[in-house]
């Protein structure tokens, strides 16, 4: 009786083993890594362990290749160092991965010529990653751009406002002073 008890405790471990290590979990894996060790953690030097040499992201208008897929991601997290990317989902099936994810950050550093925001963003997006032996081959990523951008503005309306109203009568000034100092301007007299 202990002797089956125990073969059948070891079948079962073993039967689950098996199980949490088929290529969709090995897959699921590896999309795991892309959003908690690159994305999250910022190591990018892991990039060359997870995505193969001939990866694709996929993009709406152009496809682009892993250097600038992984430049993007180094932009990303020196905008925002804090963010932090969440598996909300994870389903795979054959070499799909798809995974609904959370992002979270703030804006702690210049954008172009924006300074540094200090906006805290929060975004939710879908990707599905392609793996073939162990490597991420193809990518295919969507989020809305424009929930961002409203973030950006919904937090900064109030300084932004208190900016346009500063340069609308700064302006305002400069005119007044300019038209004064017009008027007030002694004329040539025209010698002959």
């Amino acid at each position: 009786m202990n002797k089956a008890l125990v073969l059948l405790i070891l079948a079962s471990l073993l039967s689950t083993a098996s199980a949490a290590s088929s290529p969709q979990d090995q897959n699921k894996a590896i999309a795991r890594r892309v959003l908690e060790d690159i994305l999250t953690r910022g190591q990018f030097q892991v990039a060359d362990e997870i995505y193969a040499p001939d990866f694709v992201n996929h993009g709406l208008h152009r496809n682009a290749g892993l250097a600038e897929d992984q430049a993007a991601a180094r932009w990303e997290k020196a905008v925002c160092p804090d963010m932090t990317v969440r598996a909300d989902l994870i389903v795979a099936e054959g070499d799909l991965v798809t995974v609904v994810w959370t992002l979270h950050g703030t804006n702690t550093a210049r954008v172009g010529w924006l300074p540094a925001t200090g906006v805290k963003l929060e975004e939710r997006g879908i990707t599905v990653w392609r793996i073939v032996d162990g490597k991420i081959r193809d990518e295919w990523t969507a989020f809305d751009e424009l929930r961002i951008a409203r973030q950006v503005v919904t937090q900064l309306k109030w300084p932004l406002l208190g900016i346009l109203c500063v340069v609308m009568i700064l302006v305002w000034l400069a005119g007044r002073t300019i038209r004064k100092l017009r008027r007030t301007r002694p004329r040539r007299a025209i010698s002959t």
